[in-house]
């Protein structure tokens, strides 16, 4: 009978996927289990199986691995443009009308942060907190005292 199991028996037998057995490799060729599995054994189909099916894995993780820091990288690179452009702003404009810009700022940063693996919620006080102290601080009208 195991002229009738040809050499790609093992593909089709790997294509079955969840559901591989050696009694539907049987069927399909129109043998005996007895001789599928004669030939599977002597060929080490099981093991064959398991060593390509755990490089798929390792592949496919690899590959959402690589995904993943691909995004990263690019989410980083649109960070950096909006750091750069509320730089830009906060520098034009006069303070008391730049808190989008404070707010773009902050929120590239917390992101920047979370990718980066840091923790992106601080108690720590924000930017904007920082700057509006700031601008109290340096804005007083005139004759006004610390206190």
């Amino acid at each position: 009978m195991r002229g009738k199991i040809p050499p790609d028996a093992f593909q089709y037998y790997l294509g079955l996927g969840a559901d591989r057995s050696y009694q539907k490799v049987a069927e399909h060729y129109g043998a005996s289990k007895r001789a599928v599995t004669k030939v599977a054994t002597a060929a080490r189909w099981q093991e064959r199986a398991e060593e390509l099916e755990r490089k798929a894995r390792e592949g496919a993780e690899q590959k959402a691995i690589e995904s993943l820091e691909a995004m990263n990288q690019r989410h980083l690179k649109s960070l950096k443009v909006i750091q750069g452009k509320a730089l830009e702003a906060l520098r034009a404009m006069p303070l008391s009308t730049a808190m989008d810009a404070v707010r773009s700022m902050e929120m590239a940063i917390r992101q920047e942060r979370l990718i980066r693996g840091e923790p992106s919620d601080r108690t720590a006080i924000s930017v904007e907190d920082v700057i509006r102290s700031e601008y109290r601080r340096w804005m007083k009208p005139e004759g006004e005292q610390d206190g």
